[in-house]
């Protein structure tokens, strides 16, 4: 686990998927620096209902001139593209950043596993899943819903803390926020769904 001090400006690489409109997924990557100021975006493809989430998540954070930046990756879910996991232990481990999956309701796994078993490597699919680990609830604004996060190569305290400093106008951080806005608006000709 890498340990750090958390800053303000901390360097952070939020990223989404877009709308399934067919089986070639746009994934869009924002940088911020802390939950203010965005600093670049960065895109890639994913397959729908692949298995490729995870090398070409690596990838985007290698070959980004933002790297040697990033400290921490946001996903909006363990899984992108349908049902095409991440395994977020690689994408710590390789991508040299800490980790944090955000949830808005806790993962049903029964429902997962009947979908997962729809498709091919259905074991493979949900092992990365539950590698993901342990889920903890975070109130980022007190007028909010809580959000569900799990983690990576970052200590959950940190993980919670790195949340909460960029969930600056919503309960969602920034990172996130805004790469959701920008797949959306791309595929679908308007940012759509909840942000």
């Amino acid at each position: 686990m890498s340990s750090f001090h958390i800053k303000s400006q901390i360097r952070v690489l939020g990223i989404d998927d877009s709308a399934l409109i067919d089986d070639r997924i746009l994934v869009v990557g924002a940088f911020f620096r802390g939950g203010e100021w965005l600093d670049g975006v960065v895109s890639t493809y994913i397959t729908r209902d692949g298995m490729d989430a995870t090398d070409s998540l690596i990838k985007l954070a290698l070959n980004s001139k933002h790297h040697e930046q990033i400290r921490v990756i946001m996903l909006d879910g363990v899984t992108y593209g349908g049902f095409n996991p991440v395994d977020i232990v690689e994408l710590s481990q390789k991508s040299g950043s800490g980790v944090i999956v955000l949830m808005r309701s806790l993962p049903d796994l029964e429902r997962m596993r009947i979908a997962a078993s729809h498709l091919p490597f259905p074991k493979e699919r949900m092992n990365l899943i539950l590698k993901a680990g342990e889920i903890k609830e975070v109130v980022t604004k007190e007028s909010e819903n809580p959000i569900f996060i799990q983690c990576s190569g970052i200590e959950m305290g940190k993980a919670i803390e790195v949340v909460k400093l960029t969930a600056t106008h919503s309960n969602i951080p920034e990172p996130l926020r805004v790469a959701h806005l920008i797949a959306t608006g791309i595929v679908c000709g308007e940012s759509c769904g909840r942000v």
